[in-house]
Formats: C-alpha cells, sequence, structure tokens
C-alpha cells in the first residue's frame, strides 16, 4: 500500500508533484509509475485510460501525477482529457481550453492546432475543447483511432482522462484501441461491487484492465480487505 497525505479538497485535481512535493507523495507516484511500466512491459500499446466507475474517484489527479511521473524517467508523454462533459486537465496544467479534443475529432481543427506543447515539462496535453453535444459518438469515431495512432506513433507513453465508466460509456468507445485501462477508486466512497461492474464494463469491449489505484487512504488503513483486485493494487491518500 502506498499513501500520502491530502492536498487538496475532493473533486479538485491539482499537480502535486511540482514543487517541493512531501517525499510520502513523491515516493507513491514513483511506486505507482513502477508497477505501471511493468503492466505496460508485455502490451504492444502503450497508452492508458484512467477512470473510475462514478465521479470523484481522483482518476484526473492521477493521471495529471503519473504523467509527471513519467516524464521525469525522460520520457516523452502526451496527456489527452477526453472527459468531454467535464474537463479538468486544462486547468490543472492552465492552459486554454477554446479548442481542443472535440474540435479536432469534429473535424474542424488540426491537432497542431489543439496540441499545448510541453503544458509541463516532457508532458504534451490536449485539453477537451468546447463540450460538444455528442462525446460518445466523437470518442468511437475513426478519427478518434487515427489520433491514437499518430500519438503512440509520437509519444512514448499517452494517457487518457475519462470519464467513470459507470455514468457514460465514452471511455468504452476507445478502449480496445488503448494498452489498457487503469481503474481509479476512492477509499470509503467507491463500493466494491461498482467497482466489479465498471472492470466487467472494460472486459465486454475487449479492454485490458491494468490495475486498481486507491485514493484517499486513511493512514493506518488497509484497502486491500475492501478492494483486493487482480494481481496487484495501488493505494495513495489524494
Amino acid at each position: 500500500m502506498f499513501s500520502h497525505k491530502k492536498q487538496r479538497s475532493r473533486g479538485a485535481a491539482a499537480l502535486t508533484l511540482t514543487g517541493q512535493a512531501p517525499f510520502q507523495i513523491v515516493e507513491a507516484y514513483k511506486a505507482v509509475r513502477a508497477n505501471l511500466l511493468f503492466a505496460l512491459s508485455v502490451s504492444p500499446k502503450k497508452s492508458v485510460i484512467f477512470t473510475g466507475a462514478e465521479p470523484g474517484s481522483g482518476k484526473s489527479t492521477t493521471c495529471s501525477n503519473l504523467a509527471l511521473a513519467m516524464a521525469q524517467t525522460g520520457a516523452r508523454v502526451a496527456l489527452v482529457d477526453t472527459d468531454m462533459r467535464k474537463p479538468v486537465q486544462h486547468r490543472v496544467f492552465r492552459v486554454s481550453n477554446t479548442t481542443g479534443l472535440s474540435k479536432l475529432l469534429g473535424g474542424l481543427e488540426t491537432l497542431e492546432k489543439c496540441i499545448r506543447r510541453n503544458a509541463a515539462d516532457g508532458i504534451d496535453l490536449i485539453p477537451a475543447g468546447p463540450i460538444p453535444p455528442n462525446p460518445s459518438e466523437l470518442l468511437g469515431s475513426e478519427r478518434m483511432g487515427q489520433l491514437l495512432k499518430a500519438l503512440a506513433d509520437g509519444y512514448d507513453y499517452v494517457f487518457l482522462d475519462a470519464p467513470p465508466v459507470n455514468v457514460v460509456a465514452d471511455a468504452l468507445m476507445y478502449t480496445d484501441k488503448a494498452g489498457g485501462v487503469l481503474l481509479v477508486a476512492r477509499q470509503k466512497q467507491t463500493h466494491y461491487d461498482e467497482l466489479q461492474k465498471a472492470a466487467e464494463s472494460v472486459r465486454r469491449v475487449e479492454g485490458n484492465v491494468l490495475g486498481l489505484v486507491i485514493t484517499d487512504v486513511d493512514e493506518g488503513s488497509k484497502p486491500y480487505g475492501q478492494y483486493k483486485y487482480k494481481s496487484y493494487d495501488y493505494a495513495y491518500k489524494n
């Protein structure tokens, strides 16, 4: 189990690996990074979808900070905010959201116009862009497949921040095109049956569940008893 002290209130995604981050936070993300690298070592696709069973799991914070952790190894990382219903990554990285994924998939802008180069050291960000009327259709489009291929050719890793799978089907529209899915659950909020439902939804569309990150873990608690899942779990306090 990995843990770190709470940095922000629930629901507020933030970069915690910048500046003088507490030792526990840094080590927690390094441990998650190591396990994720191992999981991806057997997959030809280096793209990872970050999602949860329900809102407020901490998936956006996990996605952005793991992207930073990966970039700190010298890897080039593309982060795509595919949560076009409630986008947050443009606020996390403090960039404009006037154009982004929604316009790119809608054929209204080019990739170069939508990508934010060096949003953080080693990270290029594609924000969600203006909220469209048809997120699921856009994410299931041929352009989405073409985008993932283009990013895979140009980056070491592609991280995709996705909406909760038990709420909307958006992430499931392109799960089969990614290397795997990392589920994020908040301790004392995410119920085991909801987590299992999320995992089953991913598998039904031929997705690969890489593992589980547990957020907001109380010191001294034992999340394994509640959320034991597959061959390994990660936990940290958000």
